[in-house]
């Protein structure tokens, strides 16, 4: 720095210049900066302002990110409602010249309706979601994942077995590329995507569907309501809800911890206690109870479909209350919203709740099966009762 009075250089630390002997005054920095304290009061309280608005800004962006990822997962986590199976098989109909519903169009149409739930439902498909919310909500990928377990079994009864009249007999050339699709991998977002083979599928259920409602086309679809067919389908339903109702009855168990008292790991899906019981890790308690809950919804409406193809059958063998029975515990099944909870608590055991009612409805299928399969059936006595229902609604 220089000396105030003669000019030359000296230490900044200097007090007293050494070639003039006068004292050193110092400036202060703002005035040396052209700048007077009220200046800088001004200038630093602008700058605080603006850190504030920005502030301010990125904390209303959060808060309503935040606040609309709460609402979309409210929204999308929702399991859907159910619906009337007749009234969808009529309302396709409409698009066709076919006044009266054909054998198996209902049971199809409902499998291509519960399809379409899985893809149109809030939030479409959720399963292979790689971002917020969609991501998050594992509940409702169990939920998926129970129904498309149904469908895949439906699907895979039809092409098989309700649509072939016999074992040799060629396979419906649309369901021999609809039931594939649905067997793609359910978590695949990259290309082609889950959503866009379901697609595929669905369309090909479609194409069976028109070809069925029009039977004197020369390659019209065929829908053999047997009693072999229902048996083996039933077969499929019988397994299907005795693994639901095992894993829920491991659900549950899990829930009131293992003998020391403590909860069952959350990594060890093969734990047991002493009674050699399996028991379910907390972590996956909620992954079992909404897989269930998406089975049994499914399976609900395909029951509901198999009560009109195969009515009159079912009549014949007096097994009818057996069936609405069925139904009735399968309705009862996905009305609880609980996880788990302790026997004599506060909270209940909806996971034990469950299994007992699909313990009833595996026991009607076990029951249904039985009935079914005590005389063979001709294949056209269903007709009178299908056209029945029909005319009813």
């Amino acid at each position: 720095m220089l000396c105030n009075n003669c000019g030359e250089q000296i230490s900044d630390k200097a007090r007293y210049c050494p070639s003039c002997g006068k004292k050193i005054i110092r400036k202060s920095q703002d005035v040396i900066n052209g700048k007077s304290s009220s200046e800088m009061a001004e200038s630093s309280a602008k700058e605080n302002s603006r850190i504030k608005v920005i502030l301010w800004f990125f904390t209303f962006l959060i808060s309503t990110s935040l606040l609309l990822l709460i609402i979309l997962s409210i929204w999308w986590g929702t399991e859907p409602k159910s619906f009337n199976v007749q009234e969808i098989a009529t309302h396709r109909l409409e698009s066709t010249n076919t006044k009266s519903i054909p054998t198996g169009f209902i049971y199809t149409s409902t499998l291509a309706n519960i399809a379409e739930v899985l893809l149109q439902k809030p939030g479409g498909y959720l399963s292979n979601d790689i971002t917020p919310p969609g991501m998050l909500l594992d509940n409702i990928h169990s939920w998926e994942y129970g129904a498309l377990v149904i469908l895949r079994d439906g699907t895979s009864a039809l092409r098989n077995h309700l649509a072939r009249a016999q074992s040799q007999s060629a396979e419906d050339p649309d369901l021999a590329r609809a039931e594939p699709y649905f067997y793609y991998e359910r978590n695949s977002w990259a290309l082609p995507s889950t959503e866009a083979e379901y697609e595929k599928g669905i369309d090909a259920l479609h194409a069976y569907l028109r070809r069925l409602a029009n039977p004197t086309d020369k390659n019209s679809g065929h829908f053999h309501a047997r009693t072999d067919n229902l048996s083996s389908y039933l077969e499929m339903v019988i397994k299907r809800l005795g693994g639901i109702s095992t894993r829920l009855t491991a659900n549950a168990n899990s829930a009131a911890g293992t003998p020391d008292g403590q909860m069952a790991p959350m990594n060890n899906m093969k734990m047991k206690n002493k009674e050699g019981e399996e028991r379910t890790p907390w972590l996956f308690f909620d992954d079992i109870f909404y897989e269930a809950r998406g089975e049994s919804w499914a399976l609900l409406h395909m029951m509901q479909a198999i009560k009109v193809e195969f009515g009159d059958f079912i009549l014949e063998k007096q097994a009818m209350k057996t069936l609405d029975d069925m139904i009735l515990a399968l309705e009862n099944a996905i009305t609880p919203t609980s996880i788990t909870g302790s026997n004599f608590g506060i909270f209940a055991n909806q996971s034990l709740s469950m299994a007992k009612y699909i313990a009833r409805a595996h026991a009607a299928a076990l029951d249904l099966s039985d009935l079914i399969n005590i005389t063979s059936i001709d294949s056209t006595a269903h007709q009178t009762y299908h056209q029945r229902q029909i005319n009813d609604k």
